[in-house]
């Protein structure tokens, strides 16, 4: 085999169904292709919200009581409709993910009319989109948001950390929620 037919064969791995390929020689290539789709903007979201808040640590607890990868407190997952423990919580990294998918739904239901109205625009200094909304609500909550976009004040949490960062640092991801 020449140098040109292995790259342009390589290549094309990415292109063709699992099967063989002949060489033009006597030989066939038997192989299987897998082709990864790349992870969608939800997922890349929730990575970098994750990260943020517990280097995407599902046991973590920090000095407020705070629990896992996205750092809920009990208040908000009794709020959610969950009634479980410390433990159960921690210990389940579906649980924290389906929590963090219903408090997204959740908080992009509340913001809706501000999504629709804000999006795409700068209101004090910052660009408005759903997921730097979504995020901002994570951290301080939707009223919050409503408030910022509305006054132009900025919530902190109890880290000090300010919502608007969260709305420049998370903008721009298509997350495509239903609410």
């Amino acid at each position: 085999m020449n140098r040109t037919f292995i790259v342009a064969w390589v290549l094309s791995l990415a292109f063709i169904t699992p099967g063989s390929v002949s060489t033009g020689a006597d030989s066939t290539i038997e192989f299987v292709a897998q082709v990864e789709q790349p992870p969608s903007e939800l997922t890349l979201f929730l990575d970098a919200l994750g990260y943020q808040e517990s280097g995407n640590r599902y046991w973590v607890i920090n000095r407020y009581g705070y629990m896992g990868r996205y750092q809920f407190g009990r208040d908000t997952l009794r709020g959610l409709g969950y009634n479980v423990t410390r433990k159960e919580f921690l210990n389940s990294p579906e649980l924290q993910e389906e929590a963090m998918m219903k408090l997204l739904e959740h908080n992009k239901f509340v913001l809706r009319n501000y999504i629709k109205h804000y999006e795409g625009r700068k209101v004090y200094g910052v660009k408005v989109t759903e997921s730097g909304m979504l995020a901002a609500a994570h951290l301080v909550g939707p009223q919050q948001v409503k408030t910022f976009l509305r006054t132009g004040k900025v919530a902190r949490d109890g880290n000090n950390v300010t919502m608007t960062s969260y709305m420049r640092r998370f903008g721009g991801f298509e997350l495509n929620l239903e609410g």
